[in-house]
This record gives C-alpha cells, sequence and structure tokens, in this order.
C-alpha cells in the first residue's frame, strides 16, 4: 500500500484564502474509490494501492483549475513499502511503541 502526503497549491486566484479549494478538493477525494485519506492543517494524506493513489492526485491537481485557479502547483511525499503491509496509523503506532 502506498501513502501519499499532498500538498496542492492554487496560484493565480482572487484571494489569498485558499479553504474554498481545499474544501473542492475534499469533495473530489470522497468520490474517489479504493483510497483512504486524511485532511491536515498542512496537507492531504492519501492512502491505498499505488494506481489509485496517483489517479486521485491526479484528481486533487485538476480540481482548482477547475473552480478558476490559473495556475497549480502540487508536491508529493509517496513512501510505498513493499515488504509488509503499511499504514499512517501503523506508522505512529510503531513510534509511539517505542516512546513507552
Amino acid at each position: 500500500m502506498a501513502i501519499a502526503e499532498v500538498t496542492v497549491i492554487p496560484i493565480g486566484t482572487q484571494t489569498t484564502s485558499l479553504s474554498a479549494y481545499v474544501a473542492d478538493m475534499q469533495r473530489v477525494l470522497k468520490d474517489q474509490q479504493g483510497i483512504t485519506y486524511q485532511l491536515t492543517s498542512m496537507s492531504t494524506i492519501i492512502e491505498g494501492p499505488l494506481e489509485l493513489v496517483w489517479s486521485a492526485i491526479a484528481a486533487l491537481h485538476e480540481s482548482p483549475f477547475l473552480s478558476g485557479a490559473e495556475r497549480v502547483s502540487t508536491s508529493v511525499k509517496l513512501d510505498d513499502r513493499r515488504d509488509k503491509a503499511s499504514s499512517s496509523a501503523q506508522k505512529i503506532q510503531s513510534v509511539q511503541e517505542k516512546l513507552k
């Protein structure tokens, strides 16, 4: 399973506030099949099979254009572990166990 941290920044917007774009992108993710996602204050975490994660990222990147942005910058950090099952929750749990 792949875990991606995605930050999409619309450029050329009418305002410095981006929350309406973020809300639109969350709606886009809701329609994506086969993934899970979590909004954070600075990015969105997407988990699932790699091909579905890439598809969700492409849909996220396109969303601000559909909402009127003239330019979009998208950053992706990807963790694709194939030796054993992994998830964001598992990664956090592993660290928490080591803190005990």
